[in-house]
């Protein structure tokens, strides 16, 4: 066995005590200098080598500071994985379940975002701190699935003694990355783990097969994205003279006229309604769509203080929250105009901004909308999607439309319906003020 390494088919072949006994073994010898009985798997043994660089004690309590709640929401509602968990439920957790394990899914930094599966199990995971909130990087809780697989960017099995922190031994997990494929950010890690008795090695490969799939559906939703910038591109550009194209938030083209198309242009982060030099394309106007944005080439490089045509052309806003089911942004300017319906949240807090049009904090409009002035985290991040199809219109610091922007608000006739399934502290005192502005 000397001359041998171990590998998951050769630990599937044992019962789990004697698999136990031998990892345990190995790792004990490798820890300490000495030549093991067999050779560590290579991804564990760089593993071991990085978390005694770390300065990870084998001995150390695998327990973090776990999130707290707001921003545990805030994570969950603004990675793409969100859109991707029925996929990644679907694929996984009933699984998990019927073989006495739970599925896991962690951000790109290993922080803990949900968990699914076997209840017995995880009431268990509590007691190593598998649970919401908390960290699982390899810096956090030494070699494991989530944090190895985050360290190397590939799928990861580890079981039992594998593990660098004891007390995490009776434990085995399988976890793949997801990546988004607009850009290949890291998204986060899937994660199957459960008590080292339910160990499979086919578990890495569904793991893995079913973050592929997720991928999958996030690359579908992406070309549906931009199939609708098209279709609201395509007739703003039958207008425009020279050359510009319209692209979504990460660049990619949507539309086109007067030049060749690309895939896909660099973005400067962040990149907002006025003029930029991008390197492909010179100097451009810039001009907010829904979704994406307009970039007009200017035909040669401006002096100094000439004025861009079309830059900031967004010039009127018409928010018509007349209905009591249906409420839109109307959005018009130099080139043309496009509306978008809205969602509730979103509606309440734009209702709130045009009857303010000297602007509110964040903490203002957390009272207004959750009369609570400190979920300022959850009004930032409600506040940034609107601001990606009306970044051209809105301003922050405070929160306002812009000052060269005419604001027109439509209510309805009754004050009383005005949002009716609203709870928002700004609503309600409107419907009672019945001062909402008729159409």
């Amino acid at each position: 066995m000397n001359d041998s390494q171990l590998d998951l088919k050769r630990l599937a072949t044992m019962d789990a005590a004697r698999a136990t006994r031998l990892l345990r073994r190995v790792r004990e010898a490798t820890l300490a200098g000495r030549t093991p009985p067999v050779a560590p798997r290579p991804v564990i043994d760089a593993s071991w080598q990085r978390m005694t660089r770390l300065g990870v004690l084998p001995d150390q309590a695998t327990s973090s500071v776990l999130l707290r709640r707001d921003e545990l929401e805030e994570r969950r509602r603004t990675t793409a994985l969100g859109a991707v968990m029925r996929t990644l439920a679907g694929g996984l957790a009933g699984i998990a379940d019927a073989s006495t394990q739970i599925m896991v899914v962690t951000d790109e930094h290993g922080r803990v975002l949900w968990r699914q599966g076997h209840t017995g199990v995880m009431r268990r995971a509590n007691g190593i701190c598998l649970e919401e909130g908390a960290a699982w990087s390899e810096h956090s809780t030494g070699t494991n699935a989530v944090g190895t697989a985050l360290a190397m960017g590939r799928a990861v099995q580890v079981h039992s003694a594998e593990h660098y922190v004891e007390s995490l031994h009776d434990w085995t997990c399988a976890a793949a990355p997801v990546h988004d494929p607009r850009d290949r950010r890291l998204l986060g890690i899937v994660d199957v783990s459960g008590p080292a008795a339910a160990f499979h090695p086919a578990t890495l490969a569904l793991v893995d097969a079913v973050a592929r799939l997720a991928e999958a559906e996030l690359r579908e939703r992406h070309l549906r994205s931009v199939e609708r910038l098209r279709s609201v591109a395509a007739p703003i550009l039958c207008r425009v003279g020279g050359r510009a194209v319209a692209v979504d938030e990460h660049g990619w083209t949507a539309a086109v006229t007067g030049m060749a198309p690309v895939d896909r242009l660099v973005l400067p982060k962040p990149l907002r309604a006025g003029r930029v030099r991008l390197p492909a394309l010179g100097m451009c106007a810039v001009e907010p769509l829904p979704g994406g944005w307009l970039l007009r080439v200017e035909p040669g490089e401006p002096k100094a203080g000439d004025p861009v045509p079309g830059a900031g052309a967004a010039s009127r806003v018409v928010l018509d929250v007349s209905r009591p089911h249906r409420w839109t942004v109307a959005v018009s300017g130099a080139v043309g105009s496009w509306s978008q319906e809205l969602s509730p949240r979103h509606a309440e807090l734009l209702y709130v901004l045009a009857r303010h049009p000297e602007g509110r904090t964040a903490a203002e409009l957390a009272r207004d909308v959750f009369g609570d002035p400190a979920r300022t985290v959850t009004v930032r991040a409600e506040l940034s999607r609107i601001r990606r199809t009306l970044a051209g219109v809105l301003a922050h610091r405070p929160y306002r439309f812009g000052e060269e922007v005419e604001v027109e608000l439509r209510g309805p006739a009754d004050p009383a319906d005005l949002l009716p399934r609203s709870t928002a502290p700004a609503i309600r005192a409107a419907r009672a003020a019945r001062d909402t502005p008729p159409d």
